[in-house]
């Protein structure tokens, strides 16, 4: 089973920018990122192909977030810009299984706080 590690959450006033980042520990078809805020339900955030690059982001984050990858080493950024208050929750990463179409592995989670 291909384990995830997250890194790179933190703190950062509104407005300001964080980037995390997403290590698989062998090859996948598909990665994305959700994210848990207290007391509400795990949302999906984006997710990026890898086999040909394509992103897809959830209305909140378009325009602010950015799903890039590293095939090399295996590896899916997020690239938060413009955050707000609201983007503060836990956040995941998590593998698209091509077989189920379901997401099979998560990561252990990073929190990210933005304080107004």
């Amino acid at each position: 089973q291909v384990q995830l590690v997250e890194s790179g959450g933190g703190s950062v006033q509104a407005g300001g920018s964080l980037r995390l980042s997403c290590a698989a520990s062998g090859r996948t078809f598909s990665m994305g990122w959700f994210r848990q805020a207290p007391g509400k339900e795990r949302e999906f955030v984006g997710r990026i192909n890898w086999s040909d690059g394509r992103t897809f982001y959830t209305d909140s984050v378009k325009g602010r977030f950015t799903i890039s990858g590293d095939t090399a080493k295996i590896t899916m950024y997020l690239q938060m810009n413009s955050l707000k208050p609201e983007d503060t929750a836990v956040y995941y990463c998590a593998l698209l299984s091509p077989s189920t179409i379901t997401w099979s592995s998560w990561g252990q989670g990073t929190q990210v706080t933005v304080s107004s």
